[in-house]
């Protein structure tokens, strides 16, 4: 089982890095009061550290919305992960308890205002793909959503064999992946696009690692994806116990 960014993502994002975390053997079950604590010191920082810049001019929040236009996305109706993270906090809104992994990556999230994302390997089927979306992609069940949809053709999306479970490259996650609880083995990815620094997401991805082990112990793996190091491989075929970067 591999993640990886296929040629037309790199070469339409050339400056694309993506920190990828595999947590192995891990406890999601038990809620973690001090997880909530760092969460909720970093929402108190986001207004601050926003100030009087324009959200949609934020250098954080701008390469978003340029991405999105490129394969037809309205930044406007479907912001990216962080964007609508920013966007509940400013308005007052506290994100609620979910789970230990999901509280942690929306801290590490807001703390380097990076879009992060993981999903439950135990349930993708093959290979993970950041690519674009077939004319024919099956329809997904998003989280929150009525029906399943399919992706619109050319949106970005992570993919795998079922089809795909991360809509819009970070907009809205599948049903069918989502990390719960009873999550033994996840993949988390931290994103960024240039003007951001790509030692940030560096930084940020050695500090998830290191709150998953806290918060969920396991045996942690890390990777990073760019244009020179496109896939990265996560369980293999014939050992699921095994895990490289």
């Amino acid at each position: 089982m591999k993640l990886h960014i296929t040629q037309d993502i790199l070469e339409a994002f050339p400056g694309l890095t993506i920190g990828v975390i595999v947590a192995r053997d891990i406890d999601n079950r038990a809620a973690k009061p001090e997880v909530m604590t760092l969460l909720r010191a970093e929402e108190a920082r986001i207004a601050e550290r926003i100030g009087n810049t324009a959200l949609v001019e934020h250098p954080h929040i701008t390469p978003w919305r340029e991405a999105y236009r490129w394969f037809g996305a309205k930044a406007s109706k479907y912001p990216s992960s962080i964007e609508n993270l920013i966007r509940r906090n400013l308005k007052g809104e506290f994100l609620p308890a979910i789970n230990t992994l999901v509280d942690v990556y929306n801290t590490v999230s807001l703390r380097y205002l990076l879009s992060v994302g993981g999903e439950d390997m135990d349930r993708m089927d093959g290979d993970l793909l950041l690519t674009r979306a077939d004319d024919d992609a099956p329809a997904i069940h998003l989280l929150s959503e009525p029906e399943a949809r399919p992706p619109a053709p050319g949106e970005v999306i992570y993919t795998d064999n079922e089809g795909a479970i991360c809509r819009r490259w970070n907009w809205k996650e599948a049903e069918r992946t989502k990390l719960t609880q009873d999550t033994r083995n996840a993949v988390l990815v931290v994103e960024r696009l240039p003007p951001i620094p790509e030692e940030m997401v560096f930084r940020a991805t050695a500090d998830l690692a290191g709150l998953v082990e806290t918060y969920c112990g396991g045996r942690i793996t890390t990777a990073m994806l760019d244009r020179d190091n496109p896939e990265t491989v996560l369980r293999y075929r014939n050992d699921p116990t095994t895990l490289m970067t």
